[in-house]
C-alpha cells in the first residue's frame, strides 16, 4: 500500500519539537530521521518507533509489530501523533539512546583507462 506523503509530512509537523527532524522516502514508505538517525519508519500510514531500553518504560503497553515483512518489532505509536510534545521527547530520547551512524566509506576515485599497449618491435 504505501505511506502516503500527507501522512508523513503530519508526522514530521507533529515531531517538529524533537530537533531536526528530516523523512526520506524508502520503497513506498518513509525513514523519520533524528539528528540524522533513523529513529522511527512510517509504514502503511502507521509509525513504528525503534525500541530502545531508554522508552521501554513509557511504551510498556504499545503494541508491537514488525512495520514490514521480516522486519524486527517496532512500537506502533500512532496515539503519541496526537500529542506533539510527547511524541518530540519519545524521539528525542530515541535518538539519544542509538549509537551514532557509522562513517560513510570514502568513495574510490575512478580508475584511469590503461594505455593502450604497444606492440614490441
Amino acid at each position: 500500500m504505501g505511506t502516503d506523503v500527507d501522512f508523513a509530512e503530519y508526522v514530521r509537523e507533529q515531531a517538529r519539537g524533537a530537533s531536526e527532524v528530516a523523512l526520506k522516502k524508502m520503497f513506498g514508505e518513509y525513514a523519520v530521521y533524528v539528528d540524522g538517525l533513523v529513529v522511527a519508519l512510517a509504514c502503511d500510514n502507521q509509525l513504528f518507533l525503534k525500541p530502545t531500553p531508554a522508552t521501554a518504560a513509557r511504551l510498556a503497553t504499545a503494541t508491537m509489530a514488525p512495520p514490514y515483512p521480516g522486519a524486527k518489532p517496532h512500537a506502533l505509536i500512532d496515539e503519541w501523533l496526537d500529542d506533539p510534545e510527547a511524541l518530540a521527547a519519545l524521539l528525542r530520547d530515541t535518538a539519544k539512546a542509538l549509537p551514532p551512524p557509522k562513517p560513510k566509506a570514502a568513495k574510490k576515485a575512478a580508475a584511469k583507462p590503461a594505455a593502450p599497449k604497444q606492440p614490441k618491435r
